[in-house]
């Protein structure tokens, strides 16, 4: 991503609404499909390590991460965490390291989401878990996905293909975000209708909006949320989730 878009996105996510709101549910994903707070968890994209600190506190101890961005790494170690620099389509750890993996806004951003797929798969042991988090619909593409350096936006059943084509057993699938689904729709294909230079750089569409808007909109996430832990699936949404397991021996 770039420069300036990285330093905003590292200032706004320990408050931000959709920070928020996404971290909650990745770590109720996480303790749902892996209750053993002894087992080796990998969290791809782990930023500053917000997730990280978060089941730390709920206490699983063997909890690591690794970024490409050497300023998300040191903000990790500041921190006493265990984080590395790597690309996440060439991971550095053995066959069978980890029992879950957790990989939050990520593939879309690598040139060959297959091989990160087989390489997430390689290093998590068997019946292991994925918990996988990508932004939805092309159409939705804007000058946010530009800043962001995406190659690309998924469709649910997309994702599901590509998941079962490179090995994993899809256990759950669902939209997220479904709350803010429609004015993002129609402030972005407004967008498109006005004449628009191509834009390298600023924040895209992350800013801090003022502190009632931002709590509204956490409760409005965190409603949301409530809701997939009882085991709603959504049709539609701004961003697709899957849970995926890594088959066992036969």
């Amino acid at each position: 991503m770039h420069k300036e878009f990285e330093d905003q996105y590292h200032r706004l996510e320990a408050d931000h609404w959709w920070f928020r709101g996404r971290r909650e549910i990745v770590h109720d994903l996480v303790v749902r499909e892996q209750p053993d707070c002894n087992c080796n968890i990998l969290e791809i994209g782990c930023s500053a390590g917000l997730l990280i600190r978060a089941l730390q506190h709920r206490g699983y101890a063997r909890v690591s991460g690794i970024d490409i961005s050497s300023d998300a790494i040191a903000s990790c170690r500041k921190e006493g965490l265990d984080a590395r620099q790597m690309d996440a389509q060439k991971l550095s750890f053995a066959d069978e390291s980890f029992d879950l993996l957790t990989a939050s806004d990520v593939l879309e951003h690598l040139p060959d989401e297959a091989q990160a797929l087989q390489e997430w798969r390689r290093v998590l042991k068997p019946d292991g878990v994925l918990i996988l988090f990508v932004p939805a619909f092309q159409f939705l593409w804007s000058a946010h996905d530009v800043v962001n350096k995406h190659y690309r936006r998924y469709r649910r059943y997309r994702l599901l293909r590509l998941l079962q084509a490179n090995g994993w057993v899809v256990r759950r699938s669902s939209y997220w975000n479904v709350s803010l689904f429609l004015p993002i729709t129609v402030v972005r294909l407004m967008r498109r209708t006005l004449p628009q230079k191509q834009e390298t750089g600023g924040n895209g569409d992350l800013f801090k909006p003022p502190e009632l808007a931002n709590r509204l909109l956490t409760v409005l996430l965190h409603l949301e949320n409530q809701c997939l832990r009882r085991g709603l699936n959504f049709p539609f949404g701004v961003s697709v989730m899957a849970v995926a397991r890594k088959p066992k021996r036969n």
